[in-house]
């Protein structure tokens, strides 16, 4: 039935958009300025065509991958998400057991409302691990972090370079949302709106920074205490010296979330990072960023075969999968739309979501005339958008 009324990311955006409250669908929809960096990604990523060669059975083809020497059922994952709980209480529950169910990777953010321990419990063969900066006493919180990702057995640290700063997301502010987030007399009145999210709310509770508890000292207990303890101790973009610390700590494949410039992608790689998210962030720190997709090829070009190329932003469809893969990824990863699946259906969301990606990879691959996934690399492709070494140098 799911597949029926909802066939597309996008048939569950318009569903979430009827059935939550207005501030849930305006932070888990919006970006900064005037959307114009999320509206930049969809127009490049549909902008990129993809020749199809026939005279060849192709049944259903395989659409399994590998990354970073794992097996995983399709090359696409689930983004990093900021605060999800805000979106939808629980999130992160319900997107960790959907990725483990269906086997594709989950990537718990720092700022989420269970721990990595938790995490791992769930999702313990899929599960990858994002964190912000925490400089503060030599990075005693973000080292600690890290420590405590490997003991659990995560399968990736992936640290996010792009939030130098904190933005303007204009459609939050205006639907009342306040940081750190509180159930204001406007937000009660607009969550009475939307009877399953005060339902996931009472089950889950307001979302809170479990995974940075036990670094507060014990008299913090508000919300608003701890969102005041995080403020002091993370911000600003990780050094080329940080991440080579982190290299030194992380014993697993190290991943920067947040490159577009392909000198940066060399710079990360002679540190010895294993893989970069290709990403303006989705959008949502400022919209005159280049769409991700265009930045790709470049950035594929100057490491080569040497990372592990993971696109992300606007990724909507198992054919925004297709073409980037075609265009130099290895794989692409979903947020926005995540988010979307569980705000329309919620628990169920997730996997259903997932299934899309897959089926519509699936077709795509078979319609393109590829026998794997692998084959996408090879097909023909027009990229009107891609930046060129002209551009970069300018």
């Amino acid at each position: 039935m799911n597949l029926q009324l909802y066939p597309t990311a996008f048939d569950l955006r318009a569903r979430a958009r009827k059935v939550m409250p207005n501030f849930s669908f305006e932070y888990m929809d919006g970006g900064a300025g005037q959307d114009i960096g999320i509206k930049r990604n969809w127009d490049a990523l549909d902008a990129v065509e993809l020749m199809p060669r026939y005279g060849r059975v192709v049944s259903p083809p395989p659409v399994d991958a590998f990354l970073f020497g794992r097996p995983y059922s399709a090359p696409l994952g689930i983004a990093p998400i900021g605060g999800p709980g805000t979106a939808y209480p629980g999130a992160e529950l319900h997107l960790a057991a959907a990725a483990q169910a269906a086997r594709v990777p989950y990537t718990l953010g720092v700022l989420s409302g269970i721990d990595v321990e938790q995490a791992a419990k769930i999702a313990p063969d899929v599960l990858w691990y994002q964190l912000y900066r925490f400089a503060k006493n030599d990075h005693k919180i973000g080292l600690d972090l890290a420590r405590r990702a490997q003991a659990v057995g995560v399968h990736a640290l992936v640290l996010t370079i792009d939030t130098p700063v904190r933005t303007i997301r204009p459609r939050e502010v205006k639907s009342g949302i306040v940081n750190p987030f509180k159930l204001t007399m406007r937000l009660r009145l607009d969550a009475m709106t939307s009877p399953r999210w005060l339902y996931a709310l009472a089950k889950h509770g307001i979302p809170r920074f479990v995974a940075l508890r036990r670094y507060m000292p014990p008299n913090l207990t508000s919300l608003e205490e701890s969102a005041a303890f995080i403020r002091q101790e993370q911000g600003g973009a990780f050094t080329w010296e940080e991440i080579a610390k982190y290299r030194d700590v992380w014993k697993g494949p190290l991943v920067l979330k947040g490159v577009l410039h392909p000198a940066d992608a060399e710079r990360a790689v002679a540190l010895g990072v294993e893989g970069l998210f290709v990403t303006n962030h989705g959008g949502r720190q400022i919209d005159a960023l280049p769409a991700s997709i265009d930045a790709l090829p470049a950035i594929r070009a100057a490491v080569g075969k040497k990372a592990t190329l993971i696109l992300d932003s606007g990724v909507r469809s198992g054919v925004d999968v297709a073409r980037a893969i075609a265009c130099g990824a290895d794989a692409a990863f979903a947020g926005k739309s995540f988010l979307w699946s569980l705000g329309a259906l919620g628990p169920k969301g997730p996997a259903h979501l997932i299934d899309i990606y897959a089926n519509d990879l699936r077709a795509t691959l078979g319609q393109l005339g590829c026998m794997t996934v692998g084959e996408l690399s090879t097909i023909g492709k027009r990229h009107p958008g891609a930046w060129t070494p002209e551009q970069l140098a300018g």
